[in-house]
């Protein structure tokens, strides 16, 4: 669908739609999904198995469902602006600008507290590949002649 098909243009009232955001919002909403439920669901029981983290205490669960449910309710904005034209390239700014953050926070902590394990490394690099990713349907939808309706 994003490959050399060309993709539908929409006038909206906030601007140009391309089919390319509604999927590029849908898969990173997809994608972010289960990393939430990993951190939020048995943070104790989870966390442990796949880094190098234990959680103890109430504090540290509440921290991760927290940050559960504020990747779940980012998914689920980005899966609901697919579908609405007018959210979309506000939505697909946002998620640009949430893989990037993670990642810039990713490669601060590389370079201060050194290497992390293999899961975080393929994290980074999906978050940055998310990021330009993002940027490329931005770009593309900017170059993109108006259709007729």
């Amino acid at each position: 669908m994003l490959g050399k098909a060309k993709c539908r243009l929409v006038r909206t009232p906030t601007g140009l739609w391309t089919a390319a955001d509604g999927a590029y919002l849908l898969l990173v909403a997809a994608s972010l999904v289960p990393i939430a439920l990993s951190y939020g669901v048995a943070p104790a029981t989870v966390l442990p198995k796949l880094l190098d983290i234990s959680v103890e205490g109430v504090d540290q669960m509440q921290i991760f469902r927290a940050l559960m449910c504020l990747y779940l309710a980012a998914s689920a904005f980005w899966a609901i602006a697919a579908f609405t034209p007018a959210w979309q390239r506000v939505a697909v700014i946002w998620a640009v600008l949430f893989c990037f953050s993670l990642a810039i926070g990713r490669t601060i902590s590389l370079a201060v507290d050194g290497p992390a394990s293999r899961l975080l490394d393929l994290y980074l690099g999906l978050e940055i590949l998310g990021g330009l990713l993002g940027l490329a349907v931005l770009v593309h939808g900017e170059k993109q002649p108006l259709a007729r309706r």
